[in-house]
């Protein structure tokens, strides 16, 4: 029997997909993974913990630019190592190219593989913030790892966030930041409002049990759920997305029954950390070259308020990259596709001077 040509050509173009898959998996090396822990880590309320168990990967060899990779709230630093971001960025001839630098991408505290609260110490965790969380960041690099300086600093969101703390706290340690979908200033408006929804309708409901659940309360799902459509996703992509009842319905039964935060109070503990940031009150100690990354329409940092640019003309090396909204764009998880702002990535690396290297 003769198989007609358009089948064949169908069949051609499978194999060929098939074929090209492991290269598209393989464009940079494969990430190692490693614990290590802190003796001793003081928190910000003065609780210490005898040890404290933190998470990392590493992509690369230990002798090219270290690069500090930071994740988002209930990431770790494997979700950063997508097809949008690490596959656009870490390959060869890429802005990060793990050739020429050392990509490090720890777990956060309370995140991931790092110590948190469903351990075992529940709600008696302690109660961290960012600047305890970047604190073990710094331990990590210096006292694990040997780095005594780093060519770049950047992160989305929780990580963009970091980020700036990063450069109010250690000024001198790194050459460049670049903060992504997210901006210096006080936990406010919008943002705080539906962070502040969120984490007490999970408190509020009585399966929580103030953190001593045997079973996950069912908020957990339906306010993770509610909280990322209202703050992400973006105008003119959710329309495009879903622009009838019908298709708005499918989108939302289709988040309901995906997999739901592993853990309550893990997810209160992430969101919670950021109640406190502010580095805005020492912009000025700033000395690393910044490049900061937004999204016009990121539903968490407006850019109408004007925020970032009263911020930004207190930062002596500091610059602004709006990436303009449109049908493709995520709002707030448009930094998570290198694709809108690789280049710019790679154009402002190459004027940066290095530093202590």
């Amino acid at each position: 029997m003769r198989v007609p040509a358009r089948w064949l050509c169908v069949a051609l173009g499978l194999v060929l997909a098939l074929m090209t898959m492991p290269a598209v998996a393989e464009r940079y090396p494969q990430p190692s993974e490693g614990d290590w822990v802190a003796k001793d880590f003081r928190f910000h309320t003065g609780e210490v913990l005898p040890e404290l168990r933190l998470h990392y990967t590493t992509i690369g060899d230990p002798s090219g630019l270290p690069v500090l990779v930071l994740h988002g709230t209930n990431g770790s630093g494997a979700t950063m190592l997508t097809p949008g971001y690490a596959g656009e960025l870490f390959g060869v001839g890429q802005p990060l190219d793990v050739r020429k630098y050392f990509i490090i991408l720890p777990d956060a505290l309370g995140t991931g593989k790092s110590s948190k609260p469903s351990d075992g110490s529940r709600a008696k965790f302690p109660h961290y913030n960012y600047d305890d969380m970047v604190l073990a960041q710094y331990r990590l690099l210096t006292e694990a790892l040997n780095i005594r300086h780093l060519r770049l600093v950047t992160g989305n969101s929780m990580g963009g966030m970091q980020t700036w703390v990063w450069g109010v706290t250690y000024p001198g340690f790194m050459d460049a930041l670049v903060p992504m979908a997210a901006q210096p200033t006080e936990m406010s408006a919008r943002n705080w409002m539906t962070r502040r929804m969120l984490t007490e309708s999970i408190r509020q409901d009585p399966a929580y049990d103030n953190g001593n659940y045997t079973a996950q309360p069912p908020s957990l799902r339906m306010a993770s759920v509610f909280f990322g459509i209202a703050t992400s996703g973006g105008t003119l992509a959710l329309q495009a997305i879903a622009p009838t009842r019908a298709r708005a319905d499918k989108m939302v039964f289709a988040r309901l029954a995906a997999p739901p935060p592993k853990d309550a109070n893990d997810f209160i503990y992430q969101f919670e950390s950021s109640n406190d940031y502010n580095p805005s009150v020492a912009l000025e100690r700033i000395e690393a070259h910044l490049l900061a990354i937004n999204s016009a329409d990121d539903e968490r940092n407006p850019p109408e308020t004007g925020l970032m640019t009263a911020a930004l003309q207190r930062v002596k090396h500091g610059q602004l990259y709006l990436i303009p909204a449109s049908a493709e764009t995520l709002g707030h998880g448009t930094t998570g596709m290198a694709k809108f702002w690789k280049e710019r990535l790679a154009a402002f690396l190459a004027t940066v001077p290095r530093q202590g290297m």
